[in-house]
């Protein structure tokens, strides 16, 4: 919503502008002067004016940080600039003077990153800083970024929700930590009221099937030259319920065959313990230990762990006939057969390495597909002695009302 104000926007006038919806005040001297007010209180000046190459709104600077008159100095040059036909990036002048999101950025990789995050983690966080926000918001001042700019990102991401929605994340935190490390103002964070992509949890559980198939599969695929430690570590996954990487960087160090467990010191949500079952023990007793190398699955090169198991795993599905199973499947698999074995969430959560429970809450749909089960059959026993015959009988047919 656009209005004209009836006097010229002055520091007084725009403190006392409070609006609804977003709503933008053009001044009345300065043509295409205005200033965007924001539900939230938050007030952002822009310039407007078409040039040659057609219109263009571009931010000036954050109602708070600079004043009404800084702002109308700099709305004029970027008016005259734009008439001029000169490219005019969103907040010019404010780039000269403050920090862009890649100086944030920087700082993000090199103190929270690095310095906070694991491995698997820090990687995810650098792909979405390199590949997405980078290339798209990197030279943009830190307070003239607006949010409909990174709506537009979200946006043009769709087609890969998951990561459109943790761009998104990622820009909030870093903004986040800039507010403390002093890099811009509290109630600047552009992320603020973007609704994300509703985020789908997949769900793909084994069947007994599917597990038998699945283990006549990996008999055969140990017995090929160059197969055996890949089929170990995902036979180990299967009994355990493990992380592939909890596993593939497993340190025999770390192994107690005697105490039957290992210890994971670095794992997701912290240290744990991994209690070994009979079948894991005697899997983990009969792998052969490479000398020098202190992991339980070395890779080819010396000193190094294996990093995939993709390309065996990939042969193995598809000579089992298992479709759309990934490798972390595995884990939702154990934890569903743990549920259909009668285990609690609690104890599920235990054996998964869960540090909260919403984390294993998740699977609480099984557990009640579970306890229908029981209670079916609970139910159907003592119907076979207090019930008449016909009444049995209109049980069994499924006609009952």
């Amino acid at each position: 919503m656009a209005k004209l104000l009836a006097g010229t926007l002055s520091n007084r006038l725009v403190e006392k502008l409070i609006v609804e919806k977003d709503s933008v005040f053009w001044d009345r001297d300065l043509t295409g002067f205005g200033v965007r007010v924001y539900p939230t209180g938050s007030k952002v000046y822009v310039a407007q004016v078409r040039g040659p190459k057609g219109p263009r709104r571009v931010t000036v600077g954050r109602h708070g940080v600079i004043n009404a008159d800084e702002a109308r100095k700099r709305a004029a040059s970027v008016i005259a600039r734009v008439k001029a036909g000169e490219d005019v990036a969103p907040g010019p002048v404010k780039h000269a003077g403050g920090p862009t999101v890649a100086d944030l950025a920087r700082r993000y990789i090199e103190e929270h990153v690095a310095v906070r995050c694991k491995p698997s983690t820090g990687g995810l966080a650098r792909v979405v800083v390199y590949k997405h926000i980078l290339p798209a918001l990197g030279r943009a001042p830190l307070e003239a970024l607006e949010r409909a700019q990174v709506a537009e990102l979200h946006q043009r991401l769709g087609r890969t929700p998951y990561m459109a929605n943790k761009v998104v994340r990622t820009l909030k935190l870093m903004y986040r930590l800039g507010e403390g490390w002093g890099m811009v103002p509290k109630g600047c964070n552009p992320c603020r009221a973007i609704v994300k992509y509703p985020d789908r949890k997949r769900e793909r559980f084994l069947t007994d099937k599917e597990y038998t198939r699945l283990g006549r599969v990996l008999e055969e695929a140990r017995n090929r030259r160059g197969s055996e430690g890949a089929v170990a570590a995902i036979r180990l996954l299967m009994l355990t319920g493990c992380r592939k990487n909890e596993i593939l960087s497993l340190r025999w160090e770390n192994v107690s065959l005697e105490a039957r467990e290992f210890r994971l010191p670095d794992a997701k949500t912290g240290a744990r313990v991994v209690s070994l079952s009979p079948p894991a023990l005697k899997l983990l007793s009969a792998l052969p230990r490479t000398p020098g190398s202190p992991w339980v699955f070395p890779a080819r090169n010396p000193g190094e762990h294996v990093r995939s198991v993709h390309h065996v795993w990939k042969s193995v599905c598809s000579r089992a006939g298992l479709e759309n199973v990934r490798i972390h499947d595995l884990r939702h698999s154990y934890a569903s057969r743990a549920l259909a074995l009668g285990e609690s969430l609690t104890m599920i959560g235990k054996l998964l390495g869960h540090s909260q429970i919403k984390t294993t809450a998740r699977y609480a749909h099984l557990a009640r597909e579970s306890v229908r089960d029981s209670a079916e059959r609970v139910a159907t026993s003592i119907a076979d002695d207090i019930l008449e015959d016909d009444w049995r009988r209109a049980i069994g047919s499924e006609h009952v009302p």
